[in-house]
């Protein structure tokens, strides 16, 4: 049993979950297509040809995931809009089926004891956005803060908590620099381009939640950081390339927010100067209420002057255990991230928006029993990981379990399995897991424990 006793007792124990990945129902109910459907079509572009037009189904059987989630006890989920489907255009109408789904999916929450967490992008640009410029294109960012008013008008009277962009380095430097994600670019001017609009499109849609909003609104934008650190600590050439690193992964979207502009070492580093206007970056850095930080690995990085920016390649670690998706476990790295994001930038509040890991043994028994052993281990380590952050003074106010669901994992496909509860894809089929049952255990201790402590506490006066 993992020590938690430091985490405090309004926790949050939550999963997460996106449209594209969960949803399908792709052309139902007037949603457009969306930059991910059309790169799904690219040959070569996603593992095995997969897309996400049926995913989970969870656009009809969602009733059956919000039962899920309360058999496990969660206090809170967090799920992503799809902008396609509310705003087909983009811009202008909004389609009124689109966004009674969300709304009849806030009332179950709501009716579950479930907190909903409302992520306003993961990623889902839709296709006729893209084909005027998409995120290079600065007319997106208002879209966005358009699109997220009218949202927030819509479930702001219900919804509480927000996040506006989800890893914006995913949808900036992986889409449109690196290509293995949509919109599928290889251009360092276009990806520096977005990667200022997308932050503007943060600042921009934070005021619009607040404004629009019926009760006072908790927002947040969500990064995945990654401690960086040099594989050969003598060698000049790699403590610099880890400093590269650490900008491109972390300080170029912790600076901006938290009022610093832009790394002057990573202006120097791309050799190109974001399209800031006005009071650009004053917008990008409004204030918000937490900070959303997603943990995957630790980054141990070489010199590779030959590369594309940032000019530093992630190498192995000999001797490290490896998931599905060839990453390092590595939990104390969740720890040290923590600490150093407090240390350096004192968010109000830090949440981690998502934690998880994909394995190759999830199968389901003749018993109709999913034995994940190493999803359970990586589930407690990094939670007591949480718990020693919370020791250290971070002001940590819940985690998120990626993902509810299995589902489809973008360029992976369906073969990399990140749930708590198994999908069998050709029938729907849902059965929770070892790693669901033990994180439901966990949940209800820390509340037997967090009662106990309330039964216990001094009356005041």
């Amino acid at each position: 049993m993992p020590d938690l006793s430091n985490l405090p007792p309004d926790f949050l124990w939550g999963v997460a979950t996106s449209a594209y990945q969960i949803e399908g129902a792709v052309d139902t109910d007037g949603r457009a297509p969306s930059i991910w459907d059309t790169f799904c079509r690219l040959p070569g572009a996603v593992d095995n040809g997969d897309t996400g037009a049926v995913a989970c189904d969870h656009y009809r059987r969602w009733p059956e995931d919000v039962a899920l989630m309360r058999r496990l006890g969660v206090d809170a989920y967090r799920f992503s809009v799809a902008w396609p489907r509310v705003r087909p255009d983009g811009v202008g109408a909004v389609n009124a089926k689109g966004l009674d789904f969300y709304d009849r999916l806030v009332d179950a929450l709501l009716a579950a004891g479930i907190r909903p967490f409302v992520t306003l992008y993961h990623w889902d640009l839709p296709q006729v956005l893209q084909d005027r410029g998409g995120w290079p294109e600065r007319s997106t960012a208002e879209a966005f803060a358009d699109y997220a008013a009218v949202v927030a008008a819509r479930l702001g009277d219900r919804v509480a908590d927000w996040t506006t962009v989800n890893e914006p380095l995913c949808v900036c430097w992986i889409g449109h620099l690196e290509g293995r994600m949509a919109p599928g670019e290889r251009d360092l001017g276009r990806a520096v381009r977005a990667a200022h609009h997308v932050l503007l499109g943060h600042g921009l849609a934070t005021r619009a939640i607040r404004a629009n909003a019926a009760r006072p609104a908790s927002v947040g934008l969500v990064l995945n950081l990654s401690p960086i650190e040099p594989a050969a600590t003598d060698r000049p050439a790699d403590v610099a390339a880890a400093r590269r690193m650490d900008g491109h992964v972390n300080r170029w979207w912790l600076d901006p927010v938290h009022g610093r502009g832009y790394p002057a070492d990573m202006l120097a580093t791309y050799g190109v100067e974001p399209p800031v206007r006005g009071d650009d970056l004053a917008v990008i850095a409004t204030p918000t209420d937490f900070l959303g930080v997603n943990y995957y690995f630790r980054q141990v990085v070489m010199d590779d002057p030959a590369g594309p920016p940032p000019y530093a390649r992630q190498v192995p670690v000999p001797g490290s255990v490896e998931t599905a998706m060839g990453w390092e476990m590595y939990p104390p790295g969740l720890e040290q991230l923590l600490v150093a994001v407090h240390e350096e930038y004192r968010p109000a509040r830090i949440v981690v928006t998502e934690s998880g890991s994909a394995w190759p043994d999830d199968e389901v028994t003749p018993d109709g029993t999913v034995e994940d052993k190493e999803r359970t281990d990586h589930l407690e380590q990094h939670l007591a990981a949480c718990a020693g952050a919370v020791g250290r003074g971070v002001p940590l106010a819940g985690y998120f379990v990626w993902s509810l669901l299995d589902n489809f994992e973008w360029a992976y496909g369906y073969d990399k399995r990140f749930g708590l509860v198994h999908v069998d894809y050709p029938t729907q089929r849902r059965t929770v897991k070892a790693s669901g049952h033990r994180y439901a255990e966990l949940i209800r201790s820390h509340q037997r424990r967090a009662g106990a402590a309330e039964a216990v506490a001094p009356v005041a006066g």
